[in-house]
């Protein structure tokens, strides 16, 4: 058997201790380094809509805020779950933080995060996150927490392959519905309402499947739907808040410090988001009427009308799904931000 010299047994104890301080260097780094969290953000926003830009500043905001520990990932276009599915996505950890449409698990908000009310948006960020708390209860039961308020209200309206004189007289004309207040109008004003998911609009209106869309402009605007039907009315007839809501365990998972950097990174977001939105929108508009397209914006007192031949049957719907004190603190708050 081959004997070390004592040049290779010092040179192997130098090894050893140097492997040693390594990996105890490196079980440091480990303890005490909190492991970086990725969540993954659905939405039906598409990288040419102006939302998406925020999406990407809120996580840009976040990564700087958590340093680096929480990481937002964005899927765009639907990529992960169709549009009435963001409740079953985020529970079942398909997504974990999506917009929350109109479903029955959550029955306040579904009849509420769409209201027939013509609402000052100066304060848009303040009014949607007064609202945000009023529903967070209620998102607490079924396992999600509210985050980030969509910029929605702005821009929910109403288009036709040709004009129309009374949106009130729909004779007949299937219009695309988003959820059951619009199906509500829809049929109060003489139409028939027709679910129609956001990147299944454009052949079904060039197919003739519906006469009419209900939509937000934003939204309308990057799926290139003006082609298809140029006529816009501007009825201002809503306040509309879709929510980005997050799994409450998942958020409940992260440390205090970081939940602080969710929230403030979602109303920093919204506050940076709602002027460049209001331009995109306008920008979008007045594009499409020099291309050929018409907007009517509709007068204050037919606005008016119209919510009042819906509004004694919608109220009726809120008291029951949010119970009478919620549904008046909700009502008031929308009150207090009404349009002059």
């Amino acid at each position: 058997m081959r004997r070390h010299s004592e040049r290779e047994k010092k040179m192997n104890l130098s090894w050893t201790r140097n492997a040693s301080a390594i990996a105890l260097a490196l079980t440091a780094i480990g303890g005490g380094a909190h492991a970086e969290t990725t969540l993954r953000l659905s939405t039906y926003v598409n990288e040419s809509d102006i939302r998406y830009q925020g999406f990407q500043h809120f996580a840009e905001l976040v990564g700087e805020k958590t340093g680096g520990s929480v990481n937002v990932e964005i899927f765009p276009s639907s990529t992960l779950h169709g549009w009435s599915e963001g409740v079953d996505a985020v529970q079942g950890g398909v997504s974990d933080m999506s917009w929350i449409n109109a479903d029955n698990r959550l029955p306040c908000y579904a009849v509420t995060s769409l209201f027939p009310a013509n609402v000052s948006l100066d304060e848009q960020p303040q009014l949607d996150a007064a609202y945000a708390d009023l529903i967070r209860e209620e998102a607490a039961e079924v396992n999600l927490v509210p985050l980030l308020n969509s910029n929605y209200s702005y821009d929910q309206e109403w288009w036709f392959e040709d004009p129309v004189d009374d949106i009130g007289k729909l004779d007949g004309k299937l219009v695309r519905s988003i959820g059951p207040l619009v199906s509500m109008m829809i049929e109060s004003w003489g139409g028939e309402p027709v679910f129609v998911a956001p990147k299944e609009v454009f052949q079904s209106a060039e197919r003739g499947v519906v006469d009419g869309i209900n939509m937000g402009v934003a939204t309308y605007s990057s799926w290139k739907l003006w082609d298809v039907m140029p006529h816009m009315i501007n009825a201002n007839l809503f306040y509309g808040n879709i929510i980005y809501m997050m799994n409450k365990d998942k958020f409940d998972a992260l440390s205090p410090e970081e939940q602080t950097a969710l929230t403030e990174a979602a109303a920093e977001t919204e506050a940076w988001l709602q002027p460049r939105y209001e331009e995109w929108v306008d920008e979008q508009i007045a594009a499409a009427i020099e291309a050929g397209g018409t907007e009517t914006t509709l007068p204050p007192e037919k606005t008016a009308e119209l919510i009042a031949s819906v509004s004694d049957k919608w109220n009726a719907e809120v008291d029951e799904a949010c119970g009478a004190e919620l549904a008046g603190e909700i009502r008031t708050l929308l009150d207090t931000h009404a349009a002059n």
